[in-house]
């Protein structure tokens, strides 16, 4: 979470954004993980 909020940081974006967005962002990063794992070739 700190590594994501020093990145948001170092692009100029206010911690109050990067907290709303960063669950929003990691529930898609983890449907399109889960759906390259169900591949046969993922």
């Amino acid at each position: 979470m700190s590594a994501a909020l020093a990145l948001g940081d170092a692009l100029g974006v206010p911690p109050l954004a990067m907290a709303e967005l960063l669950p929003v962002i990691e529930a898609v990063m983890v449907a399109k993980l889960n759906e390259q794992m169900e591949r046969p070739n993922g």
